[in-house]
């Protein structure tokens, strides 16, 4: 197994090519919605869940749908566990959905600060395999303390 997590919160089709992409990169992918019925819209090799798994500083948790309603309790809860990298996928030209979400859930400005948004690396993806891509893309360069791009 694994040191390193990967959680794809809500099921969609950036989800499943993000945790597929991510076990082949060394991640022990992990999907969490709280909507059960809907996780069998992924497809993979992966521990599905319903309720936020205890996560510590080897998790990178990565929001795939920033409109579900359930998004402020469920970043809330992400929260609440110590993991290395939260964020939540969006163009980065709209704001962010979850910083009202989580503000009218009493969640404190240095915990918002903790969501990353846009995720990623700047690669024009539109796909859901190019979003994934470049979502892990970005979370290696974090990992590795690299800007991303093309300076070496």
């Amino acid at each position: 197994m694994s040191d390193r997590f990967l959680v794809a919160v809500f099921a969609t089709p950036v989800a499943s090519f993000l945790l597929r992409y991510g076990k082949d990169l060394g991640y022990t992918p992990m999907l969490f919605d709280p909507d059960g019925a809907r996780v069998t819209d992924v497809d993979g090799d992966f521990e599905s869940l319903t309720t936020v798994p205890e996560l510590g500083p080897d998790a990178d948790v990565v929001v795939t749908d920033h409109n579900r309603p359930e998004l402020g309790e469920v970043l809330k809860a992400v929260l609440g566990r110590p993991t290395r990298w939260v964020g939540v996928l969006g163009n980065p030209r709209h704001a962010g959905p979850h910083v009202a979400a989580l503000e009218a859930l009493g969640v404190p400005g240095d915990e918002i600060a903790r969501v990353h948004r846009p995720v990623g690396l700047n690669i024009g993806s539109r796909t859901p395999p190019e979003i994934a891509v470049a979502t892990l893309a970005g979370l290696l360069a974090d990992r590795n303390g690299r800007p991303g791009g093309f300076e070496f």
